[in-house]
């Protein structure tokens, strides 16, 4: 028997590569025999760098400046073979990095995040993966791209400060500075959402709240967007309010027109990156599983789409969660044979969640003997 274990992190108790390993207790628990696989995956925000790590990517670690200016240490992943850098917004520029509060909302930048793409790049990074989550700022990753040159003018000539509330204040965008070598670089965003830049469902209006804004910054934030993406229109013809151009307070957009970045579906791009596909085709069985298995995650989240490529090659799939609430008849439709909860194993969602680790071990043992 030959397992692949394949879980997103469950979110609050389990990163990725422990829920692997409870769930690999499990499955051995059951198949002493079996050589077992873990392979964490991810949607593309939280969760990719580690991913990208347990599939082999090499750590890496720089001192940058947090979203609020104070220093932060933010760890990025390289591979020295194929050349591939792995960052997360949420190392270098992430919520958890500042207090949500209103002066934050407008104040908090991306520049971090582009510090470790200059690392990347000195590296000798021919392919940047952004994995965007997480992130403290609505900014339109125009930290991110003045920390690698790019100038944002006001009327009187000079630099705007940074973060999303001095967006409306710009005048001009100056590329002229740019590091050259983003221009020889592959970048491609890995995102998880569908949100535009701007607008009802942009940026500021669906994220911006839960980073400290009030109405009044949500709007400020919002008509910055929209501001900034006149201007970049206006200058290279590029229209970078598209689909999962909201993603990270917005991140994307000054990078689809001044690196030639993809946003891509994070789950994609992540299920490439670490080697899904080869993976699959080396196994007899797929347990996968998260923190909350529910309607949101029928929607293309990470554990559905490790199911729906193993069913599409006729392999059994069994899912193990913090919790389910979605029926064996819509688990089905993605091959799942066998899905166990470990709130219903612990008997109630407080014992799970304090002991995550030992009910995932039994949730997975409890799916495999009732297949």
């Amino acid at each position: 028997m030959r397992i692949l274990i394949a879980p997103d992190k469950f979110k609050g108790t389990l990163t990725g590569v422990e829920a692997a390993a409870a769930m690999s207790e499990g499955a051995l628990r059951v198949y002493p025999e079996a050589v077992v696989t873990t392979l964490p995956v991810a949607d593309g925000g939280e969760g990719t760098l580690e991913a990208a790590v347990a599939a082999g990517f090499e750590e890496r670690f720089n001192t940058v400046v947090g979203p609020i200016i104070k220093p932060a240490g933010a760890v990025w992943g390289f591979h020295p073979q194929s050349h591939v850098a792995v960052i997360e917004t949420a190392q270098a520029s992430g919520y958890l990095l500042c207090e949500p509060t209103v002066e934050n909302s407008l104040r908090a930048h991306s520049y971090g995040s582009g510090q470790l793409i200059v690392a990347a790049l000195e590296a000798g990074a021919t392919e940047i993966i952004l994995g965007l989550g997480g992130s403290a700022m609505t900014d339109a990753g125009s930290g991110a791209l003045r920390a690698l040159g790019l100038k944002l003018v006001d009327a009187q000539g000079n630099l705007v400060p940074l973060g999303g509330g001095s967006l409306l204040d710009v005048v001009a965008i100056d590329a002229t500075g740019l590091d050259p070598r983003l221009a020889a670089v592959k970048v491609r965003m890995a995102v998880d959402v569908d949100n535009p830049l701007f607008g009802y469902n942009g940026a500021a209006h669906v994220f911006s709240a839960q980073k400290g804004a009030d109405a009044d910054a949500v709007e400020k934030l919002d008509a910055g967007l929209r501001h900034l993406a006149s201007l970049v229109r206006e200058a290279t013809g590029v229209d970078v309010d598209i689909a999962g151009s909201g993603a990270a307070g917005g991140f994307p957009a000054l990078f689809l027109a001044y690196a030639g970045a993809t946003v891509e579906r994070g789950f994609d791009l992540v299920s490439e990156m670490i080697g899904l596909d080869a993976a699959l085709d080396d196994t007899d069985l797929v347990i996968t599983g998260e923190g909350s298995m529910d309607e949101q995650s029928l929607s293309g989240k990470a554990p559905i789409g490790v199911a729906d490529a193993a069913h599409a090659r006729g392999l059994p799939v069994v899912v193990v969660a913090g919790r389910i609430t979605v029926t064996p008849a819509e688990l089905a439709k993605h091959g799942v044979v066998a899905a166990v909860s470990a709130t219903d194993v612990a008997g109630s969602p407080e014992a799970a969640l304090a002991a995550a680790a030992r009910y995932t071990t039994l949730a997975t043992s409890e799916a495999l003997n009732g297949i």
